[in-house]
């Protein structure tokens, strides 16, 4: 909704600034209309949020005796407890302030399809959390609008698969990392799923 707001006014001050500016208001051409402009900030800023609303529109995430399952615009899948050998949850500080990034660290017991058309975001190759424990395991960020999410997962997490909890773990700023979405596209090209 917000996003939508500040679209509108954004879009209208580049109409008032065109118009103040180029005189077509019947005045003198005024270059005043051009903090019009300035204001027309807030729709990139509106288009930014609204575009950020929607994307998060289709995700969805459960957790239930089965596993945790996430649901995005491509499908659901679900991550099942017991294809699981841990689960973690990781922290790194993001600034002098004491801010914080977080993720939930789901270390699988074997191989994973690190192109699955609804997990593979979440995928990463990284050492191994503890010996034995596979390089490739799904990394869930629960930072910015997942964050007043973190505890209540974690906690559905511990009360449905307690034996495979392995704590919580400091990492080094940033460890949240991206996805690789460019080995991703190398490796789907060509492929319908």
């Amino acid at each position: 909704m917000l996003g939508g707001i500040l679209m509108a006014m954004g879009a209208f001050c580049v109409v008032l600034a065109v118009v103040i500016t180029t005189g077509l208001n019947g005045n003198e051409p005024q270059p005043v209309g051009l903090v019009a402009l300035l204001f027309a900030t807030l729709g990139y800023s509106g288009f930014k949020i609204f575009r950020s609303a929607l994307s998060l529109h289709h995700l969805a995430v459960r957790v239930d005796d089965a596993g945790l399952w996430l649901r995005t615009r491509n499908g659901e899948r679900a991550i099942r407890w017991d294809t699981l050998a841990g689960v973690a949850v990781h922290w790194s500080e993001t600034d002098n302030r004491g801010g914080r990034q977080y993720s939930i660290e789901l270390c699988p017991t074997g191989p994973i399809d690190r192109d699955d058309p609804v997990l593979w975001t979440l995928v990463r190759d990284e050492e191994p959390i503890r010996p034995g424990l596979p390089r490739l395991r799904y990394r869930f960020p629960t930072n910015g609008q997942y964050a007043r999410h973190r505890e209540p997962l974690v906690e559905a997490i511990r009360q449905h698969a307690p034996h495979l909890w392995l704590g919580e773990t400091q990492r080094e700023p940033g460890h949240c990392g991206f996805p690789e979405a460019d080995g991703h596209r190398e490796r789907t090209v060509g492929t319908v799923r």
